[in-house]
């Protein structure tokens, strides 16, 4: 049997290595246009940052190598042309020789990947203007800062690459401007979340503009389209990606979302014989079972490794996914796993929604505040997704909550968890539990919560509300929401008496500890409409600045 598979980076060769692992018999060739193979398109910045000691630690794998553990051939600088399905072959040219010619499979495996979207703006052409999608493009970059050594930079795109860029190339000294077409920064997260990471970014002086369009690259920086002109001795765009799928859709490919390739859970096309995999698949999402399309590293080796196996006769399938991601910008973790709020309420689901403040483990070992979202359906108590900013533990948190949602657990179910705990990793309850219990006291106690965009609704009603604030009068005095009444925590039970119980009430505190305390007391007083407000006066202010 000849495997041919299209594409060498995460997908190609991890197909490459599983189809060699269950078959010593099969001829497998690989076909890669670019020059590295196998390469981490992750690390990228961080070369670029200077914390590699050279390009070589992206690519530790060549041809040879691939050849000598695997007995695979890889031919880099060849590129598919055309796919036959009819006769099983495909048109293949060698980029260095210009030499065409034809290979026939048996099974075929499109690992096409993904390339750059890269915006219809005048400019993009230009010397100065990068795009950071292989280690081409890495090295293209550090030639041109060694050689021009760049003072200042304009980032569009403020996703993954845009926010990691923004840290290390300030780290070289260079002045920064992150500029995002987009009312918020990083996309897949929901904005009353984003607005940590934005003021962040700041305090780290960078330059942040959301919500403006480019309309031209200059020789000189960025003008967009009010007029403005930002200086820019260079430029990176990062505003996504889009699947290599031309070629194979004019074979009779289906396409599915976003144009990529509509494959089943063992990785198989429309036509039989052809595997695809990769950033140049659609997937689906575990949460709503429906076809997406998020393209990242670890799924493509994951579907790589499906696909390899069942051209050799194994039976792998792909699961899902949630679209798990984390990334670090300057020393601020970002993770986000499933449905954020906006994209629960879009399928439909009947959305609780709770934001945790709590620290990664005590202050006393150092620990610093998380922010957790968390998003999970009020009628089954299912969770949907999560979304966590901080600086410590943030990924062991998130996944956890990968797990969780994996499993299909309820929100409950998250203070049953038996985690670990010492001082030195985690606090007693752990901010997961503390989340399990919030939601749960929202979904079956009816210890319901309020966002800070509900609680503005509800201030913008004309219906008759009363708003508390339970911290202590210093407090209050410093600043307050809106029309807040001070009623410390203390002194709740007596002024409870004096309040009207058919109104709404909407209690708060600094983070939303004393806030839901004073919601139990209302509640337990006969109070019929009382919510606390998620996240407290900490998360009210930050999605205020703006």
């Amino acid at each position: 049997m000849r495997i041919v598979i299209i594409g060498a980076v995460a997908a190609g060769t991890s197909a490459a290595a599983k189809a060699r692992r269950n078959s010593e018999d099969a001829e497998i060739v690989i076909y890669e246009r670019d020059t590295d193979i196998s390469y981490s398109g992750c690390g990228m910045p961080y070369f670029l940052g200077g914390h590699l000691d050279g390009v070589g630690d992206l690519t530790p794998r060549d041809p040879a190598f691939f050849k000598s553990k695997y007995n695979v051939d890889v031919f880099i600088r060849h590129e598919l042309l055309s796919v036959s399905p009819e006769h099983k072959q495909v048109t293949v040219k060698n980029l260095e020789t210009g030499e065409t010619f034809t290979e026939s499979y048996d099974k075929l495996i499109l690992a096409t990947g993904a390339s750059a979207a890269v915006p219809p703006v005048k400019g993009v052409d230009k010397a100065h203007v990068f795009t950071l999608r292989n280690v081409n493009d890495t090295r293209r970059i550090k030639a041109f800062m060694d050689a021009k050594h760049p003072k200042t930079a304009a980032l569009i795109g403020s996703g993954f690459i845009g926010l990691e860029m923004c840290e290390n190339l300030k780290e070289l000294g260079m002045e920064l401007t992150l500029l995002e077409k987009l009312p918020q920064v990083t996309p897949a997260l929901d904005a009353d979340m984003a607005v940590h990471v934005e003021e962040y970014v700041k305090q780290n002086g960078v330059t942040v503009y959301t919500d403006v369009n480019v309309r031209e690259i200059t020789d000189s920086g960025v003008t967009l389209a009010d007029g403005r002109e930002i200086q820019a001795d260079m430029v990176i765009i990062s505003t996504g990606v889009r699947p290599n799928t031309a070629l194979a859709k004019a074979a009779g490919i289906e396409l599915g979302v976003a144009g990529a390739f509509r494959v089943n859970t063992r990785m198989q096309t429309n036509l039989p014989d052809i595997y695809a995999c990769g950033d140049c698949i659609e997937h689906f999402d575990l949460v709503t079972g429906k076809p997406f399309y998020r393209p990242l590293g670890s799924t493509a080796n994951k579907t790589g490794r499906i696909a390899g196996d069942n051209v050799t006769g194994g039976n792998l399938e792909f699961r899902g996914v949630l679209g798990t991601g984390i990334f670090r910008v300057f020393d601020l973790a970002v993770a986000q796993t499933g449905l954020n709020e906006h994209e629960a309420r879009e399928q439909g689901f009947d959305v609780v929604v709770c934001h945790n403040t709590k620290p990664d483990r005590p202050k006393y070992m150092g620990g610093r505040e998380m922010i957790i979202k968390c998003v999970a359906d009020r009628q089954s108590g299912r969770l949907l997704g999560v979304q966590i900013v901080g600086f410590g533990g943030v990924d062991k948190r998130i996944d956890v909550f990968v797990t969780a949602i994996t499993a299909k657990m309820k929100a409950e179910d998250l203070f049953h968890l038996d985690l670990a705990y010492a001082p030195p990793f985690s606090t007693t309850k752990d901010p997961v539990m503390y989340t399990g219990m919030i939601l749960e006291n929202a979904i079956h106690r009816d210890r319901k919560q309020v966002t800070a965009q509900e609680l503005d609704n509800i201030m913008q009603s004309g219906e008759k509300y009363t708003l508390i604030d339970t911290r202590v009068p210093e407090q209050y005095k410093k600043e307050h929401i809106g029309t807040a009444r001070s009623i410390p925590h203390a002194e709740l039970r007596a002024a409870a008496e004096t309040l009207d119980k058919d109104e709404i009430t909407v209690t708060y505190c600094n983070k939303g500890v004393t806030g839901n305390a004073a919601l139990n007391i209302l509640m337990n007083k006969g109070f019929k409409r009382v919510f606390s407000l998620s996240g407290g006066q900490k998360q009210y202010k930050e999605t205020h600045k703006k």
